[in-house]
């Protein structure tokens, strides 16, 4: 049990430092202004017409770090900062979302699972861990096997979530390279310029991958703690 507090804790305190690193990543690549002098905007709305896609919009959207492609309305949402940016971290974040919308036009299958766990994943995620506390509870308060089954559920619930997460890194992965391989393809970038925005990708990853560590390292957790209700 000490050494999965020791995993926990290793895992929370690199997921804290994955982040600093993306966004101090994130900063000094701002710094790299385009010689081409291309927008955030201006990029994804080229990336998009190459593919030949035409019903995604691209649109501008509060706050930072909050870009993200949306299946449903298909839009490319980029945060003002990269809308506007002219500079290598604009660049790669553009060309990541519309990845994204590549993606969705040719079916993905990496990307259709994903979408299809969206709304379980929605609901369960605040649900998951109360229920399995409860249904804990319940294992020990009346030692009923009804609590358990109740913390099955729970369980099962955070799985989901944890496939989630895993089923999310071929998605991400897979937008990057597509963007990259579309700025070389297209000669969007200079050398220096395209390193910035391979290196910014290559951090924006490590994040995804710390997430879903950390969602797999607490449904362990919580499945040693079912387990223990039962002795």
């Amino acid at each position: 049990m000490a050494g999965y507090y020791l995993l926990l804790i290793l895992i929370t305190l690199v997921s804290a430092g994955v982040s600093q690193r993306l966004k101090s990543k994130f900063r000094k690549y701002e710094k790299t202004k385009l010689s081409g002098g291309w927008s955030g905007f201006e990029i994804a709305q080229k990336m998009l017409d190459d593919h030949g896609i035409s019903d995604v919009r691209v649109i501008s959207t509060p706050g930072r770090l909050t870009d993200h492609y949306n299946p449903l309305d298909k839009t490319v949402n980029l945060s003002e900062a990269v809308y506007s940016g002219r500079n290598a971290s604009a660049a790669a974040v553009a060309a990541h979302e519309v990845g994204h919308a590549v993606q969705h036009a040719e079916a993905y299958k990496w990307l259709t699972m994903r979408s299809q766990l969206v709304p379980i994943v929605q609901v369960s995620s605040g649900l998951s861990t109360w229920i399995v506390i409860i249904g804990i509870a319940l294992s020990f308060g009346a030692g009923s096997s009804f609590g358990f089954l109740i913390a099955l559920l729970g369980l099962g619930l955070m799985a989901i979530a944890s496939v989630f997460s895993f089923i999310t890194l071929p998605v991400e992965y897979d937008a990057s390279r597509r963007a990259l391989a579309w700025l070389t393809r297209e000669k969007m970038l200079t050398d220096q310029e395209y390193d910035g925005a391979q290196d910014a990708l290559k951090w924006a990853a490590r994040t995804y991958l710390v997430a879903a560590l950390g969602a797999l390292a607490s449904l362990l957790y919580w499945a040693m703690q079912v387990m223990r209700s039962r002795d």
